[in-house]
């Protein structure tokens, strides 16, 4: 293929395409009224020998060809624009702008207020707005559509449109009552799945087994919840002077544990440690704000 005669806007519709999944939006964000993004896929079609993109109920799909092009196209344009940007235009010292991002309970109490006193040194110019993760699918989709520059957190979905960082692993402990804890140090196997435990879910609790439940199935137990939280920071004040125990993220129980009368334990099986990740999109590689303040990211919780 003789690249001279290839269009590259065309390649910048197409990453569109990917994003939007809608031929409208895709054409809003490009610059071109919907007929004429419409002819623009006619062409990405006939270039590639593929339909790309196909209707369905829930909107534009595409076909196993265009999800094989879109990280090869996105990464291609991501350099191109990284040339072409003026990477000494932005100083954080002097800058003046909005970021904004959205994180689930556990980054707000962990990774922001860290992010916040960088931010305040480095960058005091910088407003930042912080949005929570209700729903991750939908913040996963506003992160695609450009509403929001990042999200921080753990078990978030996967998406072929965005990039994906472990910021650090996580590890789960136990938590009970102080005065108990006393009177019995060790948490047995027979005490974690005799004792009834809370639950956070930010979900309120909707049934699917998370990965404490999953771990006691494999080995034929099963937990009795006594009380689901909403959110993590009320863990260990519910458990403090009650029979409760709790499996909590280890970051958080050690913020809380000394002000809510709560003592930390070993989980009596073994679980696997979980990351907390940060998700951003191909695009913030061409803008020198985005670049910085991804990296800030990941220096603040380089020291965690």
């Amino acid at each position: 293929m003789n690249l001279a005669s290839i269009d590259l806007n065309l390649l910048v519709a197409f990453e569109a395409l990917m994003e939007e999944r809608n031929v409208t939006r895709a054409g809003e964000r490009v610059g071109l009224a919907q007929p004429s993004m419409s002819s623009v896929l006619t062409r990405l079609r006939a270039l590639f020998g593929d339909d790309l993109f196909v209707r369905s109920a829930s909107g534009m799909q595409p076909t196993a060809k265009a999800l094989s092009l879109a990280r090869p196209i996105s990464d291609a344009l991501g350099q191109i624009r990284g040339v072409l940007a003026p990477g000494s235009d932005f100083d954080p010292a002097t800058a003046q702008r909005r970021l904004s991002i959205a994180v689930t309970d556990y980054g707000d109490l962990i990774v922001v207020p860290p992010l916040v006193a960088a931010l305040r040194r480095e960058a005091p110019g910088i407003d930042l707005v912080v949005r929570p993760i209700i729903d991750a699918a939908t913040s996963v989709t506003s992160l695609e559509h450009g509403d929001i520059d990042a999200l921080i957190g753990g078990h978030l979905p996967a998406s072929t449109r965005i990039t994906r960082c472990m910021l650090f692993e996580e590890n789960f402990v136990c938590i009970r009552d102080s005065a108990r804890a006393r009177r019995k140090a060790k948490l047995s196997r027979d005490d974690f799945t005799r004792l009834p435990h809370a639950l956070f879910s930010s979900a309120g609790g909707d049934g699917h087994p998370g990965a404490i439940d999953t771990m006691l199935a494999r080995h034929g137990h099963k937990r009795r919840t006594a009380i689901t939280l909403a959110h993590a920071v009320a863990v260990p004040f519910a458990i403090a002077g009650t029979d409760l125990v709790a499996t909590m993220s280890e970051r958080i129980a050690r913020r809380f544990a000394a002000s809510a009368g709560v003592s930390i334990a070993p989980v009596p099986y073994d679980v696997e440690a979980f990351t907390i990740d940060l998700l951003h999109t191909r695009r913030a590689a061409a803008n020198p704000a985005l670049r910085w303040f991804i990296a800030l990211i990941n220096r603040v919780c380089k020291e965690l």
